[in-house]
């Protein structure tokens, strides 16, 4: 039997930082104008579902396809910061949700960072040539 969502504490704590931004964002895209939800609204809930599918195949991949998945994450999560730059200076977010959302995913870009250093540092160098 499977344990109930959110209780699984064997997430990394990436994963937990942006379940906690898309909650945030999930409240917000339904408040989203009419005319940029389904456009700008429905790419960056997009973009965050491939971030998660890019972080969970990074978790369980074999080391040489670990890295391209953690660099992959790492973009994804670039394009969805500046989207919602552009969401904010759309006025389709407003200040107050802009600032609830931003350290979460700034908290997530950190991780990945880091995860990419650790993967980069603990890399042998016959993997690297590879």
């Amino acid at each position: 039997m499977l344990p109930p969502p959110g209780l699984s504490k064997s997430n990394p704590p990436v994963i937990e930082t942006l379940r906690t931004a898309y909650k945030l964002w999930h409240g917000y895209h339904t408040a989203f104008p009419r005319l940029s939800r389904y456009t700008l609204g429905a790419k960056i809930d997009c973009v965050f579902h491939e971030i998660f599918i890019s972080i969970f195949t990074a978790r369980y991949a074999e080391r040489h396809l670990k890295e391209q998945a953690i660099k992959d994450a790492s973009a994804q999560l670039n394009v969805l910061i500046f989207l919602m730059q552009i969401a904010w200076e759309l006025k389709c977010l407003d200040h107050k949700k802009y600032a609830a959302i931003s350290p979460p995913l700034q908290a997530a870009a950190n991780m990945i960072g880091g995860w990419q250093k650790y993967l980069k540092r603990n890399t042998t160098p016959d993997e690297q040539e590879s």
